[in-house]
């Protein structure tokens, strides 16, 4: 599974809150559970654990996940970037295909969710690139079961703040992206067949 933006949190954020009532009248008609943070079950969840949840419906946050909450973070777009790891394709072969890139600093771009508490990151959770100033992880994997996943902050990486209704990002503009090209390596990443290890 790939997912970005808010289709990264807010997947966690259910996993853990299955069975419980977390929204407020604004959109059921009827009150969230006010003991819900302590009632969330970290288990279910992909990538995180130890969040709160945000209840209030004007609130553009569904959680704490997000470093930076409303997009508050302390750069501009001119000096805005990440980096990836490095790993080796002998050990850690998913890993290496996921950062597989022309370029190892990424540009930054904003979404709704852009970024990630590394505090709240499970332990063994794999965190593919980073902003290490800001201590935040912008590029995240892990399996489950006999599965994987890759959440990756942001929205559109040739449009730092995409808003809505705004015009789609003309690919053709952007033929040699580095940060379309790690949404690129998870689209390819499952063709590749690993190859079976002497023991």
């Amino acid at each position: 599974m790939f997912a970005m933006c808010t289709a990264t949190d807010t997947y966690d954020i259910a996993l853990a809150a299955e069975g419980l009532d977390i929204v407020d009248a604004f959109y059921d008609g009827d009150g969230y559970d006010p003991n819900a943070d302590k009632k969330l079950n970290y288990a279910n969840s992909f990538a995180f654990q130890n969040f709160g949840l945000v209840y209030h419906p004007q609130v553009i946050e569904f959680s704490t996940i997000e470093a930076y909450p409303n997009n508050e973070r302390p750069v501009r777009e001119d000096n805005d970037y990440f980096n990836l790891f490095q790993f080796s394709a002998k050990w850690d072969p998913i890993p290496t295909m996921l950062t597989q890139n022309h370029e190892t600093t990424i540009h930054g771009f904003m979404g709704q969710t852009t970024s990630y508490k590394k505090s709240l990151i499970k332990p063994e959770v794999t965190i593919l690139g980073e902003n290490r100033s800001l201590n935040e992880a912008r590029y995240i994997h892990g399996t489950f079961l006999k599965g994987f996943w890759t959440f990756y902050g942001g929205h559109d990486p040739e449009d730092y703040q995409h808003f809505v209704n705004e015009e789609p990002t003309d690919l053709n503009l952007h033929p040699n992206s580095a940060g379309y090209r790690l949404i690129l390596n998870n689209v390819l990443f499952p063709a590749a067949k690993k190859k079976k290890q002497k023991t």
